[in-house]
């Protein structure tokens, strides 16, 4: 109901939800008993002061035909009744209201008409240009944003300004034609580029929108001229973390903004994260480090740090960042004075840091802690990974038709469940070496799944393990039928033609188009060195394979790298690689097999 209307006995009467008959009554009521009360001879009380009504007689009328009309099921005669009595009146509450109106009764188009009349009415309303800006976005009227968010922004108080710029990003990002946003948004920041209270959140919230238009130069110039103005700022230096695996100068923002805020830890992290994404993962462990150095409570480091080094197969060191992890989670739960929970240290991250400590147990061959650890994980959306784990300790205690049924016996509600459980089989089969049992899991999947690139991908991984290698190629270009940017069946298959030194230069030419696709991935860098080492191109081979194993010191780039070394004489270095990668994993076959083929022994 209007602000004005609630200045009446009318309105009070209204909002006690009387019907109009007992209004009428009610005003009858009261006339007629100031008619019937008796004259007295005190003197008159001095008269109170009037208070005139905004509301008259028309605009009464109006008021309640319009709300009779909308009770009536009639909503769009009462929007028209009521925007034309919120012109006259200039009440923004009722503007409020009859915006209402049109939103229930979802008439978007007519909702924005009333909005502008609102805007025309009070030119300096901040709730009327919200409203504006809201049904604009909602109605994807990209071309008529920038005039009243550029009036937003101009009413925007001060102090408050960069904190709105700074949001347009989120505010917009839902819009699907980045390109048209930035073209109407560009010239709204324009002005805000060279004002000092609001020239970094400008650059930056148009750097992002630059990004997302597809313009990534143009984006590192606007976050390039954004931190040359406050190295310290971070702004720049996180728009530039999402640019680190396609724009190497961006890396470079970075590493200003952490040489000016070396205490910097939540963009560390963040760069740290980054760097594992990246697949430089030495890198990226040293970043982890130094930020669980510097802030031993931030939770989420320890955690992040304990996955990676658990993915490159350190189980030590990954047990040791995820019990610092649970040590400092007891300490955030005992410190938390004001009773507010901290979802780091809650029950599905340490679930999480549970599961991670099992696999860093199995890796390290101690199945009773694997167990016990599973043990404390208790209902948690994480199933198929808690019974996999579950199902692998099994296997490798000589149980693998017990771990087989436990992950069929696993719940199924849609496709995707179909296929993980399938997958998840297919896996355990495959570390148990029942390559012909895991073939014929996904050879039933492929058959249900008719054309699905992954279960496909699978399959033909284990074509390759059985040596069937026409049906391997077959099923691995049917991958890349299906899925062009698919840089693993890409690599697969130039690998193996490198790896039996045939048909090099088609091996090379794929290997380069599945590094186009992922650039710097270190297990495409050891693809393209292995066959360039088949080629004869030693150097070049030696340097793909450096990178690759500085980037990943995965084993079997270990195997690769170490032959490269000790056939161009450098058997000593060549030795001290090997022995890395076998203290990561000595049962890997491809050092196995690389040592006995040259009849080195460790």
């Amino acid at each position: 109901m209007p602000d004005f209307l609630r200045r009446t006995t009318l309105a009070r009467l209204l909002s006690q939800g009387l019907t109009v008959a007992v209004m009428c009554s009610a005003l009858a009521a009261a006339s007629s008993h100031a008619q019937e009360q008796p004259a007295t001879e005190a003197p008159p009380a001095p008269p109170a002061p009037v208070y005139n009504s905004e509301l008259d007689a028309p605009l009464f009328y109006q008021l309640l035909i319009g709300e009779m009309e909308l009770r009536s099921g009639e909503p769009g005669n009462a929007f028209q009744v009521l925007l034309d009595a919120a012109r006259r009146t200039g009440d923004e509450a009722l503007f409020r209201r009859v915006v209402g109106i049109a939103l229930q009764a979802r008439a978007g188009d007519q909702a924005l008409m009333a909005a502008r009349a609102w805007r025309q009415i009070a030119p300096e309303s901040t709730e009327a240009l919200q409203t504006t800006v809201q049904l604009l976005l909602g109605l994807n009227r990209i071309s008529d944003l920038s005039e009243p968010l550029g009036a937003l922004i101009r009413l925007t108080p001060p102090d408050q300004r960069a904190g709105a710029i700074a949001a347009l990003p989120r505010l917009l990002q839902r819009l699907p034609e980045s390109k048209r946003v930035l073209s109407a948004v560009e010239p709204v920041l324009q002005p805000y580029l060279l004002q000092p209270d609001t020239a970094i959140a400008a650059h930056v919230s148009l750097a992002r929108l630059t990004l997302a238009a597809g313009d990534t130069p143009a984006a590192l110039a606007l976050l390039k001229t954004a931190s040359a103005r406050e190295p310290g700022a971070e702004g720049p230096a996180l728009v530039a973390l999402e640019m680190l695996g396609s724009e190497p100068d961006a890396e470079a923002l970075v590493q200003a903004h952490l040489k000016a805020k070396p205490g910097s830890d939540f963009v560390r992290l963040a760069y740290g994260r980054g760097l594992a994404r990246a697949q430089r993962h030495g890198d990226a462990i040293r970043e982890l480090i130094a930020v669980t150095r510097s802030s031993p409570g931030l939770l989420s480091a320890w955690m992040s740090l304990g996955a990676l080094q658990l993915d490159l197969r350190h189980p030590a060191e990954a047990e040791a960042a995820l019990n610092a992890y649970l040590t400092h989670a007891d300490a955030a739960i005992k410190d938390d004075k004001d009773g507010k929970s901290n979802p780091e240290a809650g029950p599905e991250a340490r679930q999480q840091a549970y599961l991670l400590l099992a696999q860093a147990a199995e890796q390290k061959g101690d199945l009773k802690a694997a167990e016990a650890w599973l043990a404390k994980v208790g209902d948690t959306k994480e199933l198929l990974q808690v019974q996999y784990r579950r199902a692998s300790v099994l296997a490798r205690q000589g149980k693998l038709e017990q771990g087989r049924k436990l992950l069929q016996s696993l719940p199924e509600q849609n496709d995707d469940d179909i296929k993980a459980k399938l997958t998840a089989e297919a896996q355990l089969l495959r570390d148990a070496k029942q390559w012909q049992a895991a073939y014929d899991v996904l050879g039933t999947a492929n058959k249900r799944f008719e054309n699905d690139s992954n279960l496909l991908y699978e399959q033909s991984m284990l074509a390759e393990k059985l040596n069937r290698m026409d049906e391997m190629e077959r099923l691995l270009r049917k991958v890349i039928e299906l899925k062009p940017d698919y840089h693993h069946a890409y690599n697969a298959l130039g690998y193996s033609l490198a790896e039996r030194n045939t048909r090099l230069d088609e091996a090379k030419r794929l290997i380069q188009k599945a590094l186009e696709l992922a650039p710097n991935e270190p297990f495409l860098l050891d693809s393209l060195g292995w066959v360039e080492y088949r080629m004869g191109q030693k150097d070049e081979a030696l340097r793909l394979l450096q990178q690759a194993y500085k980037s990943r010191p995965d084993t079997e780039i270990a195997a690769h790298l170490g032959e490269v070394l000790w056939v161009t004489g450098k058997q000593e270095e060549a030795k001290r690689v090997w022995r890395e990668g076998a203290g990561r994993d000595r049962t890997n076959e491809v050092l196995k097999e690389t040592l006995a083929r040259l009849r080195v022994s460790l």
